[in-house]
């Protein structure tokens, strides 16, 4: 009688546990997605991203006029606001005489914005609207945020899959030999060599898979498909980001923060694209959902 009465308890304390356990994880998931969101609507978060102009050698006007090169939205700046002149790849730009730009902060006639040489790359506000460079390979342009944006003030959530804890999954970092990189190609038509770090390598539904993982920050970075892309997921994939493994190599795959790249929310991003090894044939039903018609 008295095995039956502790065996009772053990088993009631371990379902506790577990469901405390899992509601910990819950809480975690809750956290993340509260700091991704918070990433997306910052003033340089994908939300508000409004206008993506490549530059010409020469003088390139802009404003929202329509007799503009680079066009603004409607109603955000007035119609001749002035031009950008890029010489080799150095960007500057001269506002016309009624335009108040603030260059890094400070207001400003003309000034030079880009220079990859002397690692120039200045934030320029004019009212709602603020700019920077981009460059792509050889394509330089001017990427615009507006703070009044449809998508951010309408923006009410991304739809996700119910969160899986069973898709948290233990993974192991092969690293290379020797320094290597890939080529990722991008949504537009380029190749970018990026460093390798190494192939994670775990199971999921009984298959030992397989994801590269490229550098960027402190975190491993990895741009991956699998069979939900174009039905429930964004077509051209997700990212996902783990952290760096312990000195055995040991680290975590956690499906329930993937989540969508830029161009799922706007089409001024120049998203990359998972490479052939990172596209599974498996279906993970976990982290966000497609978001949008982009």
């Amino acid at each position: 009688m008295k095995k039956k009465f502790l065996l009772f308890w053990l088993l009631l304390l371990v379902k506790l546990l577990s469901a405390q356990s899992l509601n910990s994880y819950e809480q975690e998931i809750e956290q993340w997605k509260i700091g991704r969101y918070a990433a997306l609507k910052n003033s340089s978060g994908w939300l508000n991203l409004a206008g993506l102009f490549w530059l010409d050698q020469g003088k390139n006007s802009f404003g929202s006029g329509t007799n503009n090169k680079i066009i603004f939205p409607k109603g955000t700046i007035q119609n001749n606001a002035g031009y950008f002149e890029l010489v080799g790849e150095t960007v500057r730009i001269y506002a016309a005489k009624e335009i108040v730009l603030k260059v890094d902060g400070k207001a400003v006639k003309n000034s030079l914005i880009f220079s990859p040489d002397a690692k120039i790359n200045s934030m320029v506000t004019a009212g709602a609207l603020h700019w920077t460079i981009i460059k792509r390979e050889d394509k330089i342009g001017i990427r615009l945020w507006d703070n009044n944006s449809y998508q951010l003030t309408h923006f009410k959530g991304i739809n996700r899959f119910p969160t899986d804890s069973t898709l948290k999954l233990d993974a192991i970092l092969k690293e290379p030999l020797f320094a290597t990189t890939i080529p990722i190609k991008n949504v537009l038509g380029q190749v970018i060599q990026m460093k390798l770090l190494g192939k994670l390598i775990f199971i999921l539904k009984g298959q030992v898979l397989s994801l590269d993982a490229v550098e960027e920050g402190d975190e491993l970075f990895i741009i991956f498909g699998d069979a939900t892309n174009t039905k429930s997921t964004y077509g051209a994939g997700r990212f996902l980001y783990a952290p760096k493994p312990d000195a055995a190599g040991k680290t975590v795959v956690d499906f329930n923060k993937a989540f969508n790249p830029p161009c799922a929310f706007t089409p001024f991003a120049t998203c990359p694209l998972p490479p052939p090894q990172n596209i599974l044939s498996v279906a993970i039903e976990a982290g966000e959902l497609n978001y949008g018609k982009h």
